[in-house]
């Protein structure tokens, strides 16, 4: 399994992003669970958003409601994660990650749920 993340970079505060996660390894079609999580140093991981990878609801962090969107291009095998109104807290290193068992629930963002990780990618807003 690989996961591969991209878009990141610096935008001013109400700004947007969109990560990518471009994945390998697994059918992507087959309902897996995937997560974005998000680290800031000295800080621990946290969960972002997490949904199935062929489709459905997504969950969210309440500190992302309302402003960030998952969505994926089943056919390219790739998820994303669109952001809006970004603020200074938003400044992260982000990461996607998939559970390598197909099926189950998809609205945990416990860490240990997921066991393959991309290496991630930079967001700063200022």
């Amino acid at each position: 399994v690989q996961l591969v993340e991209s878009g990141g970079g610096s935008v001013q505060t109400g700004g947007s992003l969109r990560l990518s996660c471009v994945t390998s390894g697994f059918t992507f079609s087959h309902y897996y669970c995937m997560g974005w999580f998000r680290e800031t140093p000295g800080a621990s991981r946290e969960g972002v958003a997490t949904a199935f990878s062929a489709g459905g609801s997504a969950f969210y962090a309440d500190k992302v409601k309302g402003r960030f969107t998952v969505s994926r291009d089943v056919s390219n095998s790739t998820m994303f994660l669109e952001m809006s109104n970004l603020k200074p807290d938003d400044t992260a290193t982000y990461f996607c990650a998939v559970r390598r068992m197909p099926g189950g629930g998809c609205s945990s963002l416990a860490l240990g749920s997921f066991d393959s990780w991309g290496q991630g990618t930079q967001v700063t807003v200022s």
